[in-house]
């Protein structure tokens, strides 16, 4: 696979260095460069106290503990008897669903989702999913009233848009941890992530389970 992390002596020709090319610290964070003095300030930097890299924490580790809360939910939902509000579906019939909406986001992540960032960027695009995904939670109540092929198809459509929804908020608050700290500091900054994330989701299949 292609390097993507080069830890090479800088070699400038003499047109580069005529010309101010970019140095090897710019190429790697997408900056513009900066002079040893901001980037000691940088190396020394809390990342705790780094507000942009712990918002982007924050807002991942909520959706987590939200999405895993559902996961949780929706199987026990789906073959729950209608009398109690459920699918009544059997587990063949959620394993349909949850493999159909893997498929679709296999086909989102790797052919739209580029797309939509380029367009939207990363912020925009998890402001727009977290709002779409209110509406959409609030109509399963609504789709559980189906029945027959319609439920069945409306409720596959409903799970492959609250993923896809779902993945476009990580996806992008990704993208916010890496680009908030130096890349020095990217495996100290996801550590921090995957920490916060762990623990919000201990507590989410308890919750989901209780509820």
């Amino acid at each position: 696979m292609q390097e993507t992390l080069h830890n090479h002596p800088l070699i400038i020709n003499h047109d580069e260095s005529a010309g101010g090319g970019d140095d090897a610290d710019s190429l790697e964070t997408g900056g513009s460069g900066c002079d040893d003095k901001e980037k000691t300030i940088q190396k020394d930097e809390n990342l705790l106290l780094n507000w942009p890299l712990m918002s982007s924490i924050l807002v991942y580790c909520v959706v987590s503990l939200q999405d895993v809360t559902y996961q949780e939910v929706f199987s026990l939902w789906a073959v729950s008897p209608r009398r109690l509000g459920g699918l009544d579906f059997t587990t063949d019939n959620v394993g349909d669903v949850l493999s159909i909406t893997g498929v679709g986001l296999i086909i989102f992540q790797l052919a739209l989702y580029p797309k939509f960032e380029k367009l939207f960027g990363p912020v925009g695009l998890a402001r727009v999913a977290g709002v779409v995904s209110i509406p959409l939670l609030q109509s399963y109540p609504f789709i559980a009233m189906l029945s027959g092929f319609t439920l069945y198809l409306f409720i596959i459509i409903a799970s492959i848009i609250k993923n896809l929804l779902q993945i476009s908020i990580v996806t992008g608050m990704f993208l916010l941890q890496n680009r908030a700290v130096e890349q020095h500091q990217r495996g100290a900054a996801n550590g921090i992530a995957m920490t916060l994330m762990s623990v919000f989701k201990t507590i989410g299949p308890a919750a989901g389970g209780a509820m």
